[in-house]
């Protein structure tokens, strides 16, 4: 599939969110089992998705965890590089104005445009919530981008516009270009983050009332415990973009109409949950027949990998449970963090 994305994923808030959820879900899948937040906390995270504009897909980061926990545990073994990440979070936030560790949570809302034949274009925003004060942060943006920045009024808002070009070396694991960003702040503890039209669509959002995404939002808020939880639907357009080589997965796959999932990790495992609704049970129980296909083939390349490699995928193919119920099939797996924490040294 060819993603074509806009100046704003370049930007320094959405590719931290981002760089958060990639993290997660590339090298750690992580999320929290362990501890039930209270009914207050499950509502703000349900507030914080409900501030985004209209979207095709949406997702909730826990960044305080992914930080204070998740990053230490799988970087135990390799102190220099946990010392390493500590530096670049304190020279990202010298660079920015951008503090990652007062951020709590991130909430994403995707929107896709499909600009001409194979090419899906996604439109980014980003509503952050955190211990900062959102107009401090607004002003340390300010000294970061050195003047090169400009003001606007908008439903009684001002929206900021900064243009910082520069290159950034985020949790020294990604090396970023951070361009053009605009942000307002929505609350004094929340602020929205995107290009110019993006983040304009949050303050309408926000300014009607109105609840949109809510059934993205169910999805993505399963569950509460999550470091990442992500809902989003499947357009016909999204599917044929994706340009599947296998016809009869492509075919499989032409009849899901929504996904979601969660990233958890308890006190030894690391553990993955997606799921994908179907149009009628016929379909989730044949899709559920291939991904049973693909498991069985899926041993045979094993023997192949490293052997640290090697180990984490036989653990996790041995651990695949998949379940279809109605119209949606849902695949778990889980993993020792004993078996990822070898293959983070090379990070």
């Amino acid at each position: 599939m060819n993603i074509v994305k806009n100046n704003f994923t370049k930007s320094f808030a959405v590719v931290l969110a981002l760089s958060f959820a990639l993290a997660a879900f590339g090298l750690s899948q992580i999320g929290f089992a362990q501890r039930r937040p209270s009914g207050a906390a499950a509502g703000q995270v349900s507030s914080l998705l409900s501030s985004l504009p209209p979207s095709d897909a949406v997702a909730i980061v826990n960044v305080k965890r992914v930080l204070d926990e998740a990053l230490p545990k799988l970087l135990a073994e390799n102190p220099a590089k946990l010392n390493e990440v500590n530096d670049e979070l304190a020279k990202f936030k010298a660079q920015t104005g951008l503090d990652p560790r007062s951020f709590d949570q991130i909430a994403l809302g995707l929107q896709y445009t499909y600009p001409s034949e194979g090419t899906t274009k996604i439109k980014t925003v980003a509503v952050a919530r955190g211990t900062f004060n959102a107009g401090a942060i607004v002003a340390a943006g300010r000294l970061a981008a050195n003047g090169k920045y400009l003001e606007q009024r908008y439903q009684g808002k001002t929206i900021y516009i900064f243009t910082l070009e520069r290159q950034v070396r985020l949790l020294g694991l990604w090396d970023l270009k951070v361009g053009e960003l605009a942000v307002s702040s929505l609350d004094g503890r929340t602020l929205a983050l995107g290009n110019l039209d993006s983040v304009k669509e949050v303050i309408d959002t926000n300014r009607t009332g109105k609840r949109v995404n809510a059934e993205l939002i169910s999805l993505a808020t399963r569950d509460p415990n999550a470091v990442l939880g992500f809902g989003g639907n499947i357009s016909e357009a999204l599917m044929q973009n994706l340009r599947i080589g296998n016809d009869s997965i492509a075919r499989e796959l032409t009849a899901v109409r929504q996904v979601y999932g969660t990233l958890g990790l308890t006190n030894v495992d690391l553990e993955l949950m997606l799921a994908a609704r179907t149009v009628d049970t016929y379909a989730a129980k044949n899709l559920g027949d291939t991904v049973e296909g693909l498991k069985q083939f899926g041993g045979l390349f094993i023997n192949s990998l490293s052997a640290a490699k090697g180990t984490l995928a036989r653990s996790a193919l041995n651990n695949l449970k998949i379940v279809t119920q109605g119209n949606e099939l849902q695949v778990r797996t889980a993993v020792a963090q004993s078996q990822v924490a070898p293959l983070m040294r090379g990070y």
